[in-house]
Formats: structure tokens, sequence, C-alpha cells
């Protein structure tokens, strides 16, 4: 397993690093089973949650890990969560599949990628800079861990997928970042057989607006 802190590592710019928390911090059920890949993987997608919401609690943020884990294995059927990791309002980085395990977060880069999911819906509004400066960590972290090339493409959900994910709000802001990437056609159809190839991750995905929920406009 992972250091349950990611040690201080050179990763450049200063940048401090976020607390890893363990499957079993956060109470997760065993997978089915755990499929793995070579890596170092070449690409990081970045998802949203849309639900559950935004926690900002650990307690809150555990509980999410969990309700997405229900949602993939008991109602879809998965193996497991379908991301590789998630990221809460609290800062913290929460283990799900891992590096180098073939996820069901994005049909055909489940098998070469790093699924990364901010918890929350940001399709209008921006996620709080500790889960910016979290996600960023992780990635830095899996470079320098050799988990994730050195080169690797970064992009967004709905450059793989028809969807709005990861947020309008939340795409235009990975956009501005270190290897963001425009995939080609050929990039974006000419890819294998996705594991688990219905991955549409999203937890109760895209219901009713929440009670109390501010109502926002899809971002397309």
């Amino acid at each position: 397993g992972y250091s349950q802190h990611m040690q201080q590592a050179n990763l450049g710019d200063g940048v401090a690093t976020a607390r890893l928390i363990s499957r079993s911090d956060w109470g997760a059920r065993l997978p089915k089973s755990v499929e793995h890949f070579q890596g170092p993987a070449p690409y990081v997608i970045i998802h949203h949650s849309y639900m559950p919401p935004v926690c900002y609690t650990t307690v809150d943020c555990m509980k999410s890990m969990r309700d997405m884990q229900d949602f993939h294995q008991l109602e879809r059927g998965w193996n497991d969560i379908g991301y590789s990791f998630g990221i809460g309002g609290d800062g913290m980085i929460y283990t799900g599949r891992g590096f180098n395990v073939i996820g069901a977060h994005a049909p055909k880069y489940n098998d070469r990628s790093v699924g990364i999911v901010l918890i929350g819906d940001w399709r209008t509004e921006l996620p709080p800079k500790q889960m910016l400066d979290a996600a960023k960590n992780l990635i830095a972290f899996g470079v320098f861990k050799g988990y994730i090339d050195p080169a690797y493409k970064l992009l967004g959900h709905k450059q793989v997928r028809d969807t709005e994910c990861p947020g309008g709000r939340l795409f235009a802001e990975i956009s501005t970042w270190p290897h963001f990437t425009h995939l080609n056609t050929t990039e974006a159809s000419s890819t294998p057989t996705p594991v688990e190839p219905q991955a549409h991750a999203h937890a109760l995905a895209h219901p009713a607006t929440p009670q109390g929920a501010p109502q926002a406009p899809p971002q397309v």
C-alpha cells in the first residue's frame, strides 16, 4: 500500500503534500477482484461526482466514498468504486482503486489512466483551493513515485465520453494546468475495448437537483 502520509518528496515549487487516506480508513469493502495494468499511466483523467455533493469534513467525505462504492459495486455491479482516488473538500486524498489498477471511470482509458474524482458538483462553482491543491499534489506524487508517466496527458472526463463531467467550471480550471491536452480524433476513438465498458462512474448520475441546492443549468 501507499504511505499513510505522502512523504515530503521533492515535488518542485515547494508543494506541500496532503494526507492520503487509506481504504481501511474510510471503511471500504473489499473489491470483488483487482486487475492491474503496467505503469506508469500515460493519462490522468479528472471527474466530479455530481452526487454526492461536496463534503467539508473528513467524516462526511469518508461517507461519500462509501456511498460511491455502494452505488458502483451494489447497483452497477462493478468490482469496486470506479475511481482511482477521491478528493474531499477537507483537502484529503482518498484511496479508491489506487495506482496501476484498472478502473471503471473512463471507457477506453480505464487500463492506462489514473482517475481522480473531486467530490461535488462543479458545473458552476470552482472547487475550493484545498481540493485543487490536493489533486495537483496527488499527480505530482504519482509522477515522483513512478506511477504516472512524467509526460502524462491530463484530460477531463468529457473529452473521452459524452458527459458534462467534470463540470464546466472545473473543466475550465484544469484546462489551465500543466499537461492538459486537447485530444485529436484518432486518440479519442482508436483505443482498446475497456474493462467494465459501461463505466459512467458518477454515483446517482445526474438525479434531480438535491433539495435546497441552487438550480444551475447543465454546461455542455
